[in-house]
């Protein structure tokens, strides 16, 4: 089996070298290990660092296009160049090297079709109490949304069988991490997490200038992929709860209308048709959203099969 270690980078030439250090050359069950650098536009000597280390394989951007593209380019690089395992970790030596032959281990044993370290966030010095909140709940929400029990959804620290990474269709520009997630779980995918302990903190997060930024960061591509893969747990529960506030200002009308024989209390006439057409809205939004929702389904497995096709020839 051929495993592709990439490492996605921007300007990383200060931390690069311990990363690459840190990389195992042998792994029970794995035949070869190759390292693919992703460049997102570096203006340092990030590429200079790898090449010292060794590195033969490098993807290069021009510019600055973001961890998601990043992460989607070097999928794609690994999997042309026959990789059968896929690990992702990042050029801050945010996550330790030595672990890499315990997070693919359950895709060689073939008990899991991707892998997901778990960080522990509660034990690491430098999260404060706020940012271990909003970890903890981000990650009920992701679990919630792809239907999975992964203890550590935003973990960057992933392995990815060959059939895994097929699958996947990396569309944000924020971050694959909650994507690829809720696309595993909804395509039925076997996850598994591993718990390890993060190395010291080097820098700050280039995702998000500060908590507020990456709440709002987050929630939005959590919100964009719940629709896009659950559209009829969002519209429908909307429109249920749209329709039952709708009731009650109709029923407020009647029982006044019995209890003072007047046509007075309009408002609750008003209030309750605006509600109701609302929930109409949703309900229709709903099903519009359903087909879009199969239709994008059936588009995938055109997909995966053309990329199946595409990497035979």
């Amino acid at each position: 089996m051929k495993l592709f270690i990439q490492v996605p980078c921007l300007n990383e030439e200060a931390t690069l070298g311990d990363v690459l250090k840190d990389l195992p050359t042998k792994i029970a069950g794995i035949s070869s290990i190759e390292v693919l650098i992703i460049d997102d536009g570096s203006t340092d000597k990030t590429i200079e660092v790898a090449k010292k280390h060794g590195v033969k394989h490098f993807v290069q951007h021009n510019g600055n296009k973001g961890l998601a593209l990043s992460f989607r380019d070097g999928l794609w690089y690994c999997l042309e160049h026959g990789a059968d395992i896929i690990v992702n970790t990042d050029g801050d030596n945010q996550y330790p090297g030595n672990k890499i032959a315990d997070l693919v281990k359950p895709i060689i044993d073939r008990r899991a079709d991707m892998v997901i370290a778990d960080r522990q966030t509660n034990t690491i010095d430098h999260f404060g109490l706020g940012k271990k909140i909003l970890q903890r709940f981000g990650t009920w929400v992701l679990n919630k949304a792809a239907g999975t029990k992964v203890p550590d959804a935003p973990s960057g620290f992933r392995a990815y069988s060959r059939d895994a990474a097929l699958k996947l269709n990396v569309v944000t520009r924020f971050s694959y991490a909650m994507e690829t997630l809720i696309q595993a779980g909804q395509k039925g995918l076997t996850i598994v997490s591993i718990p390890i302990v993060t190395n010291p903190k080097t820098r700050e997060s280039r995702l998000f200038k500060n908590m507020f930024e990456h709440v709002f960061k987050s929630g939005t591509a959590i919100a964009k992929a719940f629709i896009m893969y659950r559209p009829y747990a969002v519209f429908f529960t909307t429109g249920g709860f749209l329709t039952a506030a709708g009731l009650v200002p109709f029923v407020r009308y009647l029982t006044l209308l019995h209890q003072q024989g007047s046509g007075r209390h309009l408002q609750s006439l008003i209030l309750g048709t605006v509600l109701l057409t609302a929930a109409f809205i949703s309900f229709t939004l709903g099903v519009v959203a359903g087909l879009i929702h199969i239709n994008r389904s059936l588009n995938e497995d055109i997909l995966e099969l053309e990329k199946r096709q595409l990497l035979k020839g």
